[in-house]
């Protein structure tokens, strides 16, 4: 179990809502949509009403600090069935990049490439105990475009399964290229972490607000204090969206 799932959570009730996406660049098509990813009627657009207000004053950082950038979203809410998708879906990703089929692995090898799974993606537990942070409503996925629609180069793509896709993976080497790598992280981080964020130690794309692995890693920095996730799974009741809610997104 990672650590952070030992964070006791008392969720504070927010609703999940629309991200207005016309205040956003977006990835497009939704790239586990495209991928065959069980969605259903749900749409991976949504964050917690509280998160959601956090990801704007983010975007007014960046605006203050690049006026010609945006943040583009990849990915947010993702049901319980989604994750399991992209659970399975990135072992037999790695079954075929390494020319391996699953019924000739021994348990110890499958648990080997299920470890390489586990670095990078949530379990998809049921248990409200341990959430998935991305089932949550408070995780989201983004990286940063230019005034011409283009990525800003980060030096990897999000979710490859490598070391690169640590956030400062580039902060100690020399090159030009690698440090404008390391720079545009960083401006990323800042934006995010200046709005209340916390970033996945593993992922440069990755940030959260008030769920367990935020309130983990409040816990590193300030082991004095008190630290509770704000967020748990998502329910029917945290599914619905206000009337207030709708009409801030309209």
């Amino acid at each position: 179990m990672k650590p952070h799932y030992q964070m006791p959570i008392q969720d504070c009730g927010d609703p999940l809502v629309p991200i207005p996406l016309a205040d956003f660049s977006v990835v497009e098509p939704h790239p586990y949509a495209a991928l065959g990813a069980p969605y259903g009627d749900r749409s991976p657009y949504c964050l917690r009403q509280g998160v959601l207000a956090r990801l704007v004053k983010a975007q007014q950082h960046l605006k203050a600090a690049q006026p010609n950038w945006k943040i583009q979203i990849f990915d947010a809410y993702r049901p319980l069935a989604v994750q399991q998708f992209m659970v399975d879906h990135t072992y037999h990703q790695l079954l075929s990049e390494q020319n391996l089929q699953h019924h000739a692995l021994s348990a110890a090898e499958q648990q080997r490439l299920m470890a390489q799974v586990y670095q990078f993606w949530a379990p998809p537990s049921p248990n409200p105990a341990t959430p998935p942070p991305h089932s949550t409503g408070a995780a989201i996925d983004i990286t940063l475009i230019d005034a011409q629609q283009q990525p800003i180069a980060m030096g990897s793509d999000i979710d490859e399964l490598s070391e690169r896709s640590y956030p400062n993976h580039f902060a100690n080497q020399a090159d030009p290229v690698t440090q404008r790598y390391h720079q545009n992280r960083a401006c990323l981080a800042d934006i995010m972490h200046r709005a209340g964020f916390c970033q996945h130690p593993n992922e440069w794309w990755h940030f959260s607000y008030g769920d367990q692995l935020w309130a983990w890693l409040k816990r590193q920095q300030a082991p004095q204090q008190a630290a509770v996730a704000y967020y748990g799974a998502v329910t029917p009741t945290s599914a619905r969206p206000s009337a207030a809610s709708k009409a801030a997104t309209a």
